[in-house]
């Protein structure tokens, strides 16, 4: 009878082991695994507020929940004094806004590249976003080297002579320091009918900085649209951010309904970070 019951108990107790391991099996399976923190950054780029003064800007970003500006010289123009540009940071600060890059800086001139990198060693930051002449660029390679400050050349779409797409910015620079790179403007290459996903595999190791944004046709004549609206797979644009492990800042750079703009970028904004959460 001891034998019986002492088999009994342990009958029991191997079975009640065996259902609380099923249950934390089951619960192991049921919670999703902690994806790693995204490598790159959601930002504004400056322009988005061109029609706004600082204090505005910074209240739509405030609004928006992003944290990183590309800064635009209409909000701290270029021969700022360091009293002002000390202020200038205090009140991002109090925003709780990172000013992280300067420009897009368009330069036609030695002379030009010369204030630009200038300017963006008083403001404090390691990366211009511009647009100099092709015969300029070993010049900008020159400033590079001497600096230490990065330099991101922006593409402007069909339109643009010096640099429509990521491709031909790309050819320009690939023999230069590698700390001379792209400015990825996504929507202005789509709408040089080029692939903008393939071409963020293509060139990440020099794409330092991305305006973010899509585009209702992949033609010259496209425009701005919320990010969720257009052309672009943003889904798939997320993906290859990751695949390549972009470290670099995504400036959502909003231009349609540019006096006001907030219900648009509130949109674009909760779209990208929807897409990354739900990735």
């Amino acid at each position: 009878m001891n034998n019986r019951r002492a088999f009994v108990k342990k009958s029991l107790a191997g079975i009640l082991a065996g259902n609380m391991m099923v249950q934390q099996n089951t619960a192991r399976a049921a919670a999703p695994e902690a994806r790693k923190p995204d490598t790159f950054k959601l930002a504004i780029a400056g322009y988005s507020f061109v029609h706004f003064k600082l204090d505005e800007a910074l209240d739509m970003m405030k609004k928006t929940d992003v944290h990183y500006l590309c800064i635009k010289d209409f909000h701290l123009p270029y021969d700022s004094s360091a009293e002002q540009i000390a202020a200038f940071h205090e009140k991002l600060k109090q925003a709780g806004v990172t000013g992280y890059a300067v420009g897009p800086i368009y330069t036609k001139s030695r002379k030009d590249i010369d204030n630009a990198f200038d300017y963006a060693k008083r403001v404090g930051v390691d990366l211009i976003v511009g647009i100099p002449n092709h015969e300029d660029l070993t010049y900008v390679d020159q400033k590079v080297k001497e600096t230490n400050i990065r330099y991101a050349i922006h593409n402007h779409g069909p339109e643009d002579k010096l640099y429509p797409n990521a491709t031909v910015v790309y050819n320009h620079i690939k023999n230069l320091d590698p700390r001379v790179g792209l400015c990825f403007d996504m929507g202005h290459n789509k709408r040089d009918k080029q692939d903008s996903v393939a071409d963020l595999g293509k060139y990440a190791k020099r794409i330092f900085d991305i305006h973010l944004k899509n585009v209702t046709a992949a033609e010259k004549e496209g425009t701005t649209c919320e990010l969720g609206r257009g052309v672009i797979d943003i889904p798939a644009f997320v993906a290859m951010l990751r695949k390549v492990k972009y470290s670099g800042s995504c400036s959502l750079e909003y231009e349609k309904d540019m006096k006001d703009p907030l219900a648009g970028i509130a949109e674009s904004v909760g779209y990208f970070k929807g897409v990354c959460d739900a990735g």
